[in-house]
């Protein structure tokens, strides 16, 4: 299996899509780190204890305009598209500020993601980006139209982020000692296909990757690539549906190894691994359950554009370099 997941991580003689990112600079002490919603309504309280939370680690957080903002028809958003999408710009933008943190996922970034303004967040240059779930769409679209790379890691209104000190510790180290956080996983990681694969970090939310497929700026595929996955609130035959989707539109072709994290609310765990086992074990790629990023108890900070190596039977991933420089 260790000589076809290599020739897998090689792309076997095709162009890899997947490559190696420009990693924006660590945080200091002091640093001012910009707080977004790009997706779901905020509750208040949430965000105030998460930004004591960065206080603590001496960052000096700022709140976007619209980051309390509520939808008036659709209760389900943090306020209109072209707002979130202009804090975000502005954010970014804004020289005094050396990292954006979503506060929440839910749903719409999606809705926003092309009302942001990417050229101006080119120019910009490379700063720390942190989300997860809904926020899968703006790491594909950082990904992909700024070649900058970004965390997967928890968000500042969220529980788990509130109340697992494993989970806060994860993304402070990765934000201010990245090099103390290069091999990533968790004890409950476990072999679902042996081997070990090299490639550049990518995934998130699949149901959002799968969402992605036919826009405009999507990935070609995910060649050459180490694909993280989790999900949450989708039952087995869902997920299957959208592994199943990937798989057909050749989205996976060439994929180097596959690391998976919680699927919180999906149903029984055996049910959802076995939909895992089904889908993912014929790719010939080593694949790792149970990693400990995502939705679950413990969210692990997984860096995104970054080469390492993917290693079945350790359940690590060891990065090349350090998430920021």
């Amino acid at each position: 299996m260790t000589g076809t997941a290599a020739g897998h991580s090689a792309g076997g003689g095709v162009e890899p899509h997947v490559r190696p990112l420009t990693r924006p600079d660590r945080l200091a002490p002091g640093a001012r780190v910009a707080v977004v919603a790009p997706s779901g309504p905020v509750p208040e309280d949430r965000l105030l204890a998460g930004l004591d939370i960065l206080r603590g680690w001496g960052l000096d957080p700022v709140v976007a305009p619209h980051v309390l903002d509520t939808h008036p028809a659709l209760g389900y958003l943090a306020g209109g598209d072209r707002a979130r999408a202009r804090d975000l710009t502005e954010a970014w933008c804004d020289p005094s500020v050396s990292g954006v943190i979503c506060a929440r996922g839910g749903f719409g970034a999606q809705r926003m993601v092309d009302l942001v303004d990417w050229r101006a967040i080119r120019e910009a240059g490379p700063k720390a980006f942190v989300g997860y779930s809904d926020v899968t769409a703006l790491h594909e679209a950082f990904a992909v139209r700024t070649g900058y790379a970004t965390l997967h890691g928890p968000m500042v209104a969220a529980g788990t982020f509130l109340s697992d000190p494993r989970t806060q510790e994860s993304l402070r180290a990765t934000l201010f000692e990245p090099e103390s956080v290069r091999t990533l996983g968790l004890g409950t990681a476990r072999v679902l296909v042996p081997g070990r694969a090299r490639g550049v970090t990518l995934g998130g939310c699949v149901s959002l990757l799968a969402a992605d497929l036919g826009t405009p700026h999507q990935r070609p595929s995910a060649r050459g690539g180490l694909l993280l996955l989790e999900d949450v609130g989708e039952e087995p035959y869902r997920i299957d549906r959208v592994l199943t989707q990937l798989l057909r539109s050749g989205w996976l072709d060439g994929v180097a190894g596959v690391g998976l994290g919680s699927w919180a609310e999906c149903g029984p765990y055996e049910e959802v691994r076995a939909v895992l086992a089904d889908r993912l074990g014929g790719l010939g790629v080593p694949v790792v359950e149970e990693m400990g990023f995502g939705h679950g108890a413990t969210a692990l900070t997984m860096p995104l554009g970054v080469p390492g190596t993917l290693d079945a039977e350790q359940g690590t991933l060891t990065l090349d370099v350090a998430a920021l420089r």
